[in-house]
């Protein structure tokens, strides 16, 4: 399935040479996201910086773009997505930005044109909530947080 998102490059002028969002490999599930940064930035360790893209997307009505951690960065140097998987809804119109976290034991350095982030687009199902007095029961009932077991 392929859908069509307009993006906007923000400054054309000045980061003409960033790459935009693309897949990596034909079977790829999220595109790369690159920092837009002017100057590098080291992130200490546990410290967020959220990172200019550079673009702006318009999502069709009834999806979404989901901003998640690329792997290699996770395991290789701790460096994760505060709120992941971000969320950007059809309706937003700004910059895409990317709040990342180091978790790792490290400062990492972040510079202009790094791959930092995926996305993903996802399709959204909108629920009506229904207020009852009573839910149907269930056989795992309110058990949650390893109520199965290790």
């Amino acid at each position: 399935m392929k859908l069509n998102v307009r993006l906007k490059r923000l400054r054309p002028d000045t980061d003409a040479d960033l790459a935009m969002p693309r897949y990596m490999t034909s079977a790829a599930s999220g595109m790369d996201i690159c920092a837009a940064l002017e100057m590098p930035l080291t992130l200490a360790a546990g410290k967020i910086a959220l990172i200019p893209t550079g673009f702006a997307i318009e999502i069709p009505n009834g999806f979404e773009a989901q901003i998640r951690p690329r792997s290699g960065l996770a395991v290789k140097h701790g460096i994760g997505i505060i709120n992941s998987p971000g969320t950007i809804d059809a309706d937003y119109r700004g910059e895409v930005k990317i709040a990342l976290i180091n978790l790792g034991p490290a400062p990492y350095t972040i510079r202009r044109g790094d791959r930092i982030a995926q996305m993903i687009f996802q399709s959204v199902c909108r629920a009506n909530l229904q207020v009852v007095e009573q839910l149907d029961d269930s056989q795992r009932h309110d058990g949650g947080f390893g109520h199965t077991g290790v």
